[in-house]
Parts: structure tokens; sequence; C-alpha cells
């Protein structure tokens, strides 16, 4: 078995039941929700990057891209929380920074997805000074 279908096997789908017709089930992965929220965050100036644990790097390694890492996301019912970890620049401030990265991936998310954000934690993992 290969990193991708191994990655692809851990994958949690949950069915979104907002919107639910007589032509079947919409489930999501949390894993997109995760890298939708990856990708928000990095559009929020002072942001570096998201820290992704030490097995998300080795998989990188192996060209397996993964939006999603150093973000964890938990879909109960309608309700999503996001936990993310990511590096920012030096001279930003944390707060402000963090703030707007809440509201971009509220944004985001609920656009996207339908899903209510119930939390968006930010946890800052590192700090990125340019050379």
């Amino acid at each position: 078995m290969s990193i991708k279908d191994n990655i692809a096997e851990q994958q949690v789908y949950k069915t979104l039941d907002k919107d639910k017709d007589e032509f079947g089930d919409v489930k999501i992965s949390e894993g997109v929700v995760a890298s939708i929220a990856g990708l928000a965050a990095l559009e929020v100036k002072g942001v570096e990057a998201t820290i992704g644990s030490v097995a998300n790097e080795i998989a990188g390694k192996f060209g397996v891209k993964n939006l999603d890492k150093g973000i964890r996301a938990t879909i109960e019912g309608n309700e999503v929380t996001v936990d993310m970890n990511i590096s920012i620049q030096y001279g930003f401030n944390i707060l402000t920074t963090c703030k707007l990265i809440q509201e971009r991936v509220k944004q985001s998310v609920e656009s996207m997805t339908g899903l209510d954000c119930k939390k968006i934690n930010v946890y800052i993992a590192g700090l990125s000074v340019e050379k």
C-alpha cells in the first residue's frame, strides 16, 4: 500500500444534512474542510505557512501535497471546529493577525461548505524572519 492510499483511507466523511434532496447525499471530508481553512489562512498578510507534524513533512518528501498540514477540522452535525498551527512573519501583530485568520477561515469554510464554524483555534507554532 502506498502512502497516498493510506492517506485516502484515513479521510473521515460527513453527510451534509442542510441541503439534502432526492438526488442523494453530499459527503465532505474533514480533510477538505481543513484544506479550505489552510488556503484561507495563507491569504492573510503576515501568515508565513501552516506547520504540520513530522509525518506530514515526510509525506511531502514523497510528493504527497497536504494543503491541510498542521490543520485539523472536526465536523459534528452541521458545525465545524478548526484547529490550526501556523508560522507568522516577524513584525506582524499576533492578535490582529490571528483575528484576521479566524474571520477569513470562517468566511471561506461557511461559504464553500454551508457548515457553521463553531470555533477556529489558531496556535502560533513558528516565527519567520526575512533574510
